[in-house]
């Protein structure tokens, strides 16, 4: 049983809706109380991929099956069947679903359809996150004593205040900023890994005009979607960060993940939680 002051337990006493870039420690710090405190772990992105893409997930792959004559007869015959298999820490299928702009010949969706996915991932994440109340009310009744909301790092891009209100009336919005080395380390990784991404309709327009102006090309059907991601990502963050801030400022507080990575176990994460303004 864990042995932590009182002023850790009202910090805590409230849902929690974690607030940050992906890979900053969201899910690190859920699955660290989940262990140790019975907590509830409910992930925005799993949410997404299983209910509100799910149909759309699976018609991207049944559409990329079809492109092999051999799979597709067999697809129409029934031979076999699709399933899309999402799990906390498998979410590609739902990443390949989102995809990336670019060159189609390099696995680039053309424009209209890259922006068509954008919207309905948009939609999809607003009403993952009206659930969460719903969700709050059954972990309670399972007998789960904790709660803690893994939101997407898209969440701040939502611009949605009634979003923003329900989650702020029902959870406590904590807000992971990155570090300037976890910075560096989130670049790195976009740089080395680049992987789908969602952003705001304007926001990517004014990108694309940059990209295609620097990068001397006429068409977004040119554009390399890996060099693309990886370029863009630094002024995602950049985009992201006020915005987060914005979010913490009004509906909750704000740690620093270089403070919780220094977090050994529940008890620190409580602490570190009670001090946060």
């Amino acid at each position: 049983m864990l042995d932590y002051p009182k002023s850790y337990e009202i910090a805590f006493s409230k849902p929690i809706t974690l607030l940050g870039m992906s890979g900053v420690g969201k899910t690190h710090l859920a699955k660290l109380l989940g262990k140790q405190c019975k907590c509830y772990h409910y992930s925005g992105d799993y949410r997404i991929g299983t209910e509100y893409l799910n149909d759309a997930i699976v018609s991207n792959i049944k559409q990329k099956i079809s492109q092999n004559d051999d799979l597709a007869e067999l697809l129409n015959n029934n031979a076999f069947s699709i399933k899309n298999h999402v799990t906390f820490d498998n979410l590609s299928s739902a990443s390949d679903f989102l995809g990336k702009v670019g060159n189609p010949e390099q696995g680039g969706l053309p424009i209209d359809e890259f922006s068509k996915r954008q919207l309905l991932h948009r939609e999809a994440e607003i009403k993952a996150m009206q659930d969460v109340p719903k969700f709050i009310k059954k972990s309670q009744a399972q007998g789960y004593n904790r709660f803690i909301n893994d939101a997407g790092g898209s969440l701040c891009e939502l611009d949605d205040e009634e979003v923003y209100k329900t989650l702020a009336k029902h959870t406590h919005i904590l807000y992971i900023r990155a570090s300037e080395s976890n910075e560096s380390t989130l670049i790195e990784r976009a740089q080395t890994h680049p992987k789908p991404l969602y952003y705001q309709a304007d926001f990517l327009k004014k990108q694309l005009d940059k990209y295609l102006k620097d990068k001397q090309l006429t068409y977004i059907a040119q554009i390399d979607p890996n060099a693309f991601v990886r370029w863009i990502f630094p002024h995602l963050l950049e985009h992201r960060k006020p915005k987060y801030d914005a979010i913490a400022n009004q509906y909750g507080c704000t740690i620093d993940s270089q403070d919780l990575y220094q977090c050994q176990n529940a008890n620190d994460v409580f602490k570190l939680i009670s001090e946060a303004n």
